[in-house]
């Protein structure tokens, strides 16, 4: 099987012009981006053994998987539909894998169709439309949900949990309640956990030192991963062989290395404060959504005062640092990017994802001989002219000047996608400290967290609410 590959000859100078990307020298031993990398690489080793990478331990926990799947297995003999109930990192990694390797319209399928899997759904958003019209349609009778939250007090979530709590009450009555229920949270601690020793709720755990959105490894993605089917030992398999990529010293031979490197470096030093995300293919966009909320949220931050490598450079003139992450998808966004991309300002830089080969590539039937738009796409196919269109994207891209990245992998599977959660997981934390930021805190979340809390309930243990709206500034 050939591993996840990166190919990143696009961002360096010989491929661009002139001052367009480093030199590849850069990257050599004695380079500035190798030592950029090599300080990077210090302090990643210095978070691991101070324990606060729980990730990268996750794929040898073989205790945890094994619970979280035997209890997929007995809630997947149950029930027909399973609804995950999580917010940002509780829900976007699960879904990014559902939408990967389930493929579209799992829902749509019969019984037959999905090997007698449960449907899966997600309640993200806390629209009252959305979980109003979802709870609607199901059969609670033979529905679980899994309510997600590291904390065990996302606002959002646990409103959620209250509303879907009432609904089966009255339906299935108060001891119907708790066989359909499953907690994923903190081993110790919050609303959830507490909950769930009251009301004996089956609960898994997120281990302590994991945080939400480096949770995809956790029961917090595979235990909706495990109902559905999905092999939980290939998905670790894929995470564990990438982790022994992304520890190695030597920077032209990790690839989270160079990922982490050559997009703070376009950032830094060449203004590229725009990171595009864009796979070729619909059943990655999650997977893009994932990758936003994680470079997003653990490199936007205050610059440090200690004058970390490469952080007073990225620092903008407002005392912040950090890349604007932007998801898009191949070629949908061709048509609607592409020409920002090309001719708009130099301040991007795009990483395209492409998938080798398709289990259905769908050929493109011969007709119409007479009509060259139609004909000489005959004796191809959708999944040859996705590929060509992703190759010639970054060509014209090259051509201009603008510098992009490649991550191949040979099939969606769960190898892979394991290999793609470690390699953006690691990239994320070397990054960090490329910028000289805490890339596992979100200090700026927590302030919408309080007033939010404050504007609900003004006399609670949230006082710290916003004034009301001046009418002034009203129209």
């Amino acid at each position: 099987m050939t591993p996840v590959t990166l190919q990143y000859g696009n961002v360096l100078e010989p491929q661009l012009g002139p001052d367009r990307g480093p030199d590849p020298s850069a990257l050599e031993a004695g380079g500035d981006l190798c030592r950029r990398f090599e300080a990077a690489m210090a302090e990643l080793h210095r978070l691991r053994e101070a324990g606060e990478l729980g990730f990268l331990d996750l794929p040898d926990d073989q205790a945890l998987a094994r619970q979280t799947g035997e209890l997929a297995d007995s809630f997947g003999q149950w029930f027909e539909a399973v609804v995950v109930v999580g917010i940002g990192g509780s829900g976007m990694g699960a879904r990014a894998i559902a939408e990967a390797l389930l493929g579209p319209f799992w829902n749509e399928r019969s019984d037959e169709e999905r090997d007698h899997f449960p449907r899966l759904y997600f309640l993200e958003n806390a629209d009252p439309d959305t979980t109003r019209e979802l709870l609607d349609r199901l059969d609670l009778r033979r529905t679980l949900f899994n309510v997600v939250s590291k904390s065990g007090g996302t606002a959002e979530t646990l409103a959620q949990y209250l509303i879907i709590e009432e609904r089966l009450r009255s339906e299935l009555g108060e001891e119907g309640v708790r066989g359909h229920l499953l907690f994923t949270t903190d081993p110790n601690a919050g609303a959830l956990r507490e909950l769930a020793g009251e009301r004996e709720v089956p609960a898994l755990p997120v281990p302590p030192n994991v945080g939400g959105r480096f949770s995809v490894l956790s029961p917090v993605g595979l235990l909706p991963a495990a109902v559905v089917g999905v092999d939980l030992d290939r998905l670790l398999e894929g995470a564990r062989s990438m982790r022994e990529r992304c520890l190695v010293p030597s920077l032209r031979e990790n690839p989270a290395g160079l990922l982490a490197t050559l997009l703070h470096a376009a950032d830094v030093d060449r203004g590229q404060r725009v990171h595009v995300f864009m796979p070729y293919s619909d059943r990655l966009q999650g997977l893009a959504l994932w990758f936003q909320q994680l470079w997003g949220e653990s490199l936007g931050k205050r610059a440090p005062a200690d004058g970390s490598p490469g952080a007073e450079a990225g620092t903008r003139d407002d005392g912040g640092v950090g890349p604007t992450p932007v998801a898009a998808l191949g070629a949908v966004d061709q048509h609607s990017l592409l020409q920002l991309l090309m001719d708009g300002p130099r301040d991007k830089v795009v990483t395209f994802v492409r998938v080798r080969s398709r289990d259905e590539p769908l050929p493109i039937p011969r007709s119409h001989p007479h009509r060259p738009m139609l004909s000489r796409l005959g004796g191809h196919s959708l999944a040859e002219l996705l590929d060509t269109e992703l190759r010639a994207t970054a060509e014209a891209l090259r051509r201009g000047g603008r510098p992009s990245l490649t991550l191949e992998m040979d099939r969606l599977d769960a190898h892979g996608m394991g290999e793609l959660f470690m390699l953006w997981q690691v990239a994320a934390i070397l990054a960090g400290a490329l910028y000289g930021v805490n890339p596992l805190d979100q200090p700026g979340v927590e302030l919408g967290k309080r007033l939010t809390l404050g504007l609900l309930d003004p006399g609670g243990e949230e006082r710290d609410a916003p004034p009301p709206d001046d009418p002034q500034w009203s129209v």
